[in-house]
């Protein structure tokens, strides 16, 4: 099965893009086939560290968002299509959702074969939980949710599990995974190299450059976050 992934959260700092990079380099070590899009006008962060595998598209318009499915208009197989990451940008919701129930896209692509993932990545405050209740008014039922609880955003998601709008993505399937935090000088020092996990975590050349016990901290939390990965319908 192939997968489209929208990587959302809707409000800014809480580290979609973060997670999309990951799943990306997931993918690439996995060899899974994807390709992906960056809606961020400003930051591109998507962009800047997977740039082989990436393009900008603009939420704004039916026609910009019509490229994020055109790698599924083939004769191939759900099996040997590649997936499709999407890192949303914050405040992206409203402009999606119009595209999706217009084009009536989740029925299509199950139709197809296709899954179609939404990413609901939290720092646990109030925010983020009417965020994900107003995601599962906008699309109910139909998608796979895939709730992240981000300890490199936030440290306490005590008011997140135990509210109703976790209940209700509980109730809908929604996968609820962690995602620990990483050093934070490790992270700066990732994000300066302009780079992709996997390089950040090999290179020993460079002002930015990890030492040996910061590279291995890189390699631990992608193995953490591989586990959680593995389980989920990619």
């Amino acid at each position: 099965m192939s997968s489209i992934n929208f990587i959302g959260g809707e409000k800014g700092g809480v580290g979609k893009s973060v997670v999309a990079r990951l799943l990306a380099q997931y993918f690439i070590d996995h060899n899974r086939p994807f390709t992906g899009f960056d809606t961020d006008r400003s930051h591109t962060s998507f962009l800047r560290f997977y740039a082989d595998y990436a393009s900008p598209v603009v939420v704004d318009s039916f026609e910009g968002l019509d490229h994020v499915v055109s790698v599924f208009d083939t004769d191939e197989t759900a099996e040997a299509a590649p997936s499709v990451i999407v890192d949303l940008a914050a405040q992206t919701a409203k402009p999606l959702a119009r595209w999706i129930q217009e084009s009536d896209l989740i029925a299509l692509m199950g139709e197809m074969g296709h899954a179609v993932n939404f990413w609901h990545v939290a720092d646990g405050g109030v925010d983020s939980v009417a965020l994900l209740d107003r995601l599962l008014d906008t699309y109910g039922d139909a998608p796979n949710y895939i709730v992240v609880k981000n300890y490199g955003r936030g440290s306490d998601f005590a008011y997140m599990e135990e509210s109703d709008a976790m209940k209700r993505a509980e109730a809908a399937g929604a996968r609820v995974i962690t995602l620990p935090a990483l050093h934070e000088s490790s992270m700066q020092k990732v994000d300066r190299q302009n780079a992709s996990f996997w390089a950040a975590s090999n290179n020993r050349i460079g002002d930015n450059a990890l030492g040996l016990l910061e590279r291995q901290r890189v390699k631990t939390w992608l193995r953490s976050a591989y586990a959680t990965f593995d389980g989920l319908p990619l």
